[in-house]
């Protein structure tokens, strides 16, 4: 079951990206120039989701896997060469939409728009959810890992805002701009707590690899859970 304040954060997601930054998304997802800002946060989004490939099976045959969040496709692809069989889901239609017309005909990828929750979904070895949980606030994180747990068999990775003075003040400054041209906010959630926060909700659970990656304008913290 979700929580009232993950329903609402994630409907402000969806408005976001489908009607204000379907095409700076897909600008920024691109090989296309782009300003010296979005190029530090281009350069991190990539050295992170190389991270989470790379707590992955290089050889996923066999294998289903979750791409919770997946914008405009680029982990989904490379999970599916590897030989994954991988549902890829996102609220913003107008992402998927660039994910399907970018992904390789072959690829084994079934795109969904929707919720990453939706246990019709089915279960998996494996779920990623790169930087589609940095919106929610500590409590409805876990909330969301609880039930991925329930129909996960291998790892689930995912990412968080960490609470840092830098990313702070960054935030800070987005907020002097017109509440329009705003993303959604990202909500920095502090290391301990969230673990805190795992270990009591989640105690069967095991906390694996982590790190943070701060690249300028891109900052965020992966984690790696077993279900047990």
């Amino acid at each position: 079951m979700t929580t009232a304040t993950y329903d609402r954060f994630r409907g402000n997601l969806e408005t976001y990206f489908d009607r204000t930054a379907a095409k700076a998304w897909e600008q920024l997802t691109s090989d296309a120039p782009v300003s010296g800002i979005r190029a530090t946060v281009r350069a991190g989004r990539s050295e992170m989701r190389d991270t989470l490939l790379g707590w992955l099976p290089a050889d996923m045959r066999g294998l289903r896997l979750l791409d919770a969040g997946c914008g405009t496709g680029a982990l989904a692809v490379e999970a599916a060469a590897r030989g994954a069989e991988v549902v890829a889901i996102d609220v913003a239609g107008s992402l998927v939409k660039i994910a399907q017309d970018r992904a390789p005909a072959a690829a084994a990828i079934d795109w969904r728009v929707g919720d990453m929750l939706d246990p019709a979904l089915g279960s998996f070895d494996h779920v990623v959810a790169m930087d589609s949980l940095i919106h929610y606030q500590a409590a409805d994180i876990v909330n969301v890992l609880q039930q991925l747990a329930r129909r996960t068999r291998g790892s689930i990775v995912f990412t968080f805002a960490p609470q840092t003075v830098l990313l702070s003040a960054m935030l800070g400054m987005g907020r002097l701009f017109p509440r329009s041209d705003r993303s959604p906010a990202i909500r920095p959630v502090r290391d301990t707590r969230l673990r805190a926060l795992i270990n009591t909700a989640m105690p069967q659970a095991r906390i694996g690899r982590d790190r943070r990656i701060s690249a300028s304008f891109y900052t965020s913290h992966a984690l790696e859970i077993m279900p047990g």
